[in-house]
């Protein structure tokens, strides 16, 4: 009997790091259609709509994680270029939205604009790209609006500034909020399982199981202890 070969993979991606602060932006895209979403536009627009360009994608959807400067910067040049859609993040960091031109001009990215998402996010809502889809899952803590998106089959996820290799997100920010971001980690994103690979807001990837096993905030042997 012939071997039968695996299946191809239902999404791709590729990581554009953008801003000063390398922030993690994501290109996923649906391989039967190349349909793609641009996850955490933060800056440099045209690098972005060039990376779509190289790649033959056609954009249809532009998902933010979260209300900060470098992961949404750039979500309303690229809503201006190409007409897409802007779904998230939860609307608890609108407030945020509205800051990012004030912030910015204060961070030397005076080309960044706040906007109005097409669609917020709640937990537990879908979103769709060409012939497949992305589950949300609503993470507090960093922010008190921050989602992120998994991909079930492909076992990927990317999680904004919840969680770093080695490291979680900041809650010393204006609203942020540790217990909850435990809580996020913990509760929402343990449960998908040890094997799914995830992009951080910023650095290498890693996977969840790494993570509970070698992470000094949140490994199960520090939480047990704490």
């Amino acid at each position: 009997m012939s071997e039968q070969a695996p299946p191809s993979p239902p999404i791709r991606a590729l990581i554009a790091p953008v801003t000063p602060l390398a922030q993690n932006c994501t290109i996923v895209w649906c391989a039967k259609t190349n349909k793609a979403a641009i996850i955490d536009p933060g800056g440099e627009p045209e690098k972005l709509l060039q990376a779509l360009k190289d790649h033959d994608l056609t954009l249809e959807k532009i998902w933010i994680t979260h209300g900060h400067l470098d992961h949404a910067g750039a979500t309303s040049a690229i809503q201006a270029a190409t007409g897409c859609p802007i779904e998230g993040p939860h609307r608890d960091d609108g407030w945020l939205i509205d800051e990012i031109e004030s912030s910015g001009a204060k961070y030397g990215m005076a080309d960044a604009r706040g906007f109005v998402p097409d669609r917020w996010l709640e937990d537990g809502d879908v979103v769709t790209l060409g012939e497949t889809q992305f589950e949300v899952y609503h993470c507090p803590g960093h922010t008190p609006g921050h989602v992120i998106f998994f991909h079930r089959e492909a076992r990927f996820a990317q999680v904004g500034d919840v969680l770093f290799q080695g490291s979680i997100g900041r809650t010393d920010f204006p609203r942020g909020n540790h217990q909850q971001l435990i809580n996020s980690i913990t509760q929402r994103l343990w449960p998908l399982g040890n094997e799914v690979r995830f992009v951080p807001g910023h650095g290498p990837m890693s996977s969840f199981g790494i993570e509970r096993q070698t992470n000094p905030f949140v490994a199960d042997e520090v939480l047990a202890d704490a």
